[in-house]
């Protein structure tokens, strides 16, 4: 029992020094009996204290806060944007009056890419899939009204991240906002974009340079942002499994660490600024297990591997949103079903942060009433059911305790092979992780195919054409249109000899060894264009060439 009580001590410590600066939602916490709920529940014995903790201590199987929900809901994002600038401006203060608390940046391919609207690679794309950022101007125009020291912006944007990022940075200095005020996250993660995406431009090497210096810059400059978002999401759509979501994330999350402590940064200067990106499934329980996983291992890896110092450099962050790949054209609305409990398994895992898909993403971007749909998904699991109330309140259960350790028994598996390749970046130029994820890919298709694994009203249930959204979202080419417009009138406003100086400092600096941040914060606030800076860039790192692995 000596460990236990020590455990339950150092509870007591935390969370009332954790509820002197949060403090909890209520006073004391009933269900609909009156029956009085205790903040986190527990099995006398020294087999779980050892291997469970308490909420807020490492391992952090059962939360990185004591309190997690009791205290602050998680935050509620909805990840939007589309057609131009001020279309998306709009959808971002609609959101924001419904009850949204953090927002999430979509951007068009052309933007992530690195193009701009007037390139002839835009073709067909811009604003069709997120909004279209060609310059600083389009940034300004996008949170006009938007005061950037009162809300946390999320920006889905790997390649490109640093360029974005700087735009953002520009911005708020021209609010007049701190740097050392504002916070969010940036994606930022293109190991992901090599096996499973495909919104790459440089090769490995100067793009995980790129990132190690926005690392840098920011833990200096920027404290409360962060600069990663490690992403299983868009491995899991591809069509990895549970497994290989965890396994191949928390691979790239120690190559991002690694590379940053190979150029010397401390450990400790820059890990409690890492964060994570989940997908929520549909195997309810699988979901929620994996989240416990991911957190246990990953203090492991900072702890063991890394040398940690910090707990705050141990946690494992994680925004979530909800699986994209399972939504169906066929009776959409089924799909309010599918996020719902999607949402509801991130939820009792334990996220920080989540998203919910509309119902109608599977036929087009989400209308108003689809988006306000989801956000009040949400809403209702956090306000009505009560499952905030008790932080873990499946820990313990036989089940979920057995899926947590296999999940990590197998994800470690995965690390373990890939350490002995050399670790994730030899492992993706060898076509390892993209082989596996195909191949579950393949087997769940075939499956589906077979009627083995059912899909509700696709290969079961099916009914004549139901009823559809009555309206859709569709996106038409005028908004190439205009921002080519935009482009080329702010060229002949701008100041060119600026702009031609600025881009040359950083072509001098990529060539060199110079953190990057300072000169593509310098070039975007002389309105130089997402297009122009990464043109300069490709000039000196080239462009990554796909290996094809069948």
């Amino acid at each position: 029992m000596a460990l236990f009580n020590s455990i339950l001590e150092k509870y007591k410590a935390i969370i009332e020094k954790a509820t002197s600066k949060f403090p909890e939602r209520k006073q004391n916490f009933f269900n609909s009996s009156k029956t009085e709920l205790e903040s986190f529940y527990y099995a006398e014995s020294e087999n779980d204290a050892q291997k469970l903790s308490a909420p807020g201590i490492y391992p952090f199987t059962r939360g990185i806060q004591p309190t997690m929900f009791r205290s602050r809901f998680w935050t509620m994002r909805q990840y939007a944007g589309f057609s131009s600038a001020q279309e998306s401006n709009k959808r971002y203060k609609y959101l924001l009056e419904n009850g949204t608390t953090g927002l999430s940046v979509a951007f068009d391919l052309p933007t992530q890419m690195g193009y701009d609207s007037n390139s002839d690679y835009s073709i067909g794309e811009v604003g069709k899939v997120g909004v279209a950022i060609d310059t600083l101007e389009d940034m300004e125009t996008l949170f006009d009204g938007i005061p950037l020291d009162k809300v946390s912006t999320s920006m889905t944007i790997n390649a490109t991240a640093s360029v974005l990022l700087a735009m953002y940075i520009a911005v708020a200095k021209k609010q007049g906002v701190s740097l050392d005020k504002i916070s969010g996250t940036i994606q930022n993660d293109i190991l992901k974009e090599y096996m499973a995406r495909g919104t790459y431009i440089y090769p490995v090497e100067p793009s995980l340079r790129i990132i190690t210096d926005i690392f840098e810059f920011c833990s200096k400059d920027v404290p409360k942002w962060n600069t990663i978002s490690i992403s299983g999401y868009h491995i899991r759509e591809a069509g990895s499994t549970a497994t290989q979501e965890l396994a191949f994330t928390l691979a790239d999350g120690i190559a991002y660490v690694k590379a940053a402590v190979d150029c010397g940064l401390d450990v400790d200067s820059f890990a409690q600024r890492l964060s994570f990106f989940f997908n929520a499934h549909n195997n309810f329980f699988e979901e929620i297990a994996k989240f416990r996983a991911a957190r246990r291992m990953w203090a492991k890896i900072m702890k063991e591997r890394f040398g940690a110092k910090k707990e705050s450099s141990m946690m494992f962050r994680v925004h979530t949103q909800t699986a994209g790949s399972t939504l169906t054209a066929q009776q959409v609305d089924n799909n309010i079903v599918r996020v719902t409990l999607q949402a509801l398994a991130a939820v009792l895992g334990g996220t920080q942060s989540l998203h919910t898909n509309s119902r109608d993403e599977a036929l087009a971007l989400p209308t108003e009433e689809s988006v306000q749909i989801a956000l009040r998904t949400q809403q209702i699991i956090a306000y009505e059911s009560g499952v905030g109330d008790v932080v873990d309140p499946l820990g313990g259960s036989y089940y979920i305790e057995s899926l947590t350790d296999k999940l990590e028994s197998d994800a470690w598996e995965y690390i373990n092979k890939i350490d002995q390749m050399g670790g994730m970046i030899n492992a993706i130029n060898e076509g390892y992780p993209q082989k596996e994820i195909q191949d579950s890919s393949y087997s769940f298709q075939q499956a589906v195919d077979r009627g083995e694994e059912i899909i509700v009203g696709v290969n079961k249930f099916q009914s004549e054409e139901g009823k559809r959204c009555s309206q859709l979202l569709r996106i038409d080419d005028s908004v190439r249109d205009s921002q080519i417009n935009r482009v080329n009138s702010l060229k002949q406003r701008r100041d060119l000899k600026k702009v031609e100086a600025t881009l040359k400092a950083l072509k001098e600096a990529a060539i060199g060894t110079e953190n990057l941040m300072p000169k593509l914060i310098d070039a975007v606030e002389a309105y130089a264009t997402l297009g122009e800076i990464s043109n300069v860039m490709r000039d000196v790192f080239g462009e990554y060439q796909e290996k094809i692995i069948l």
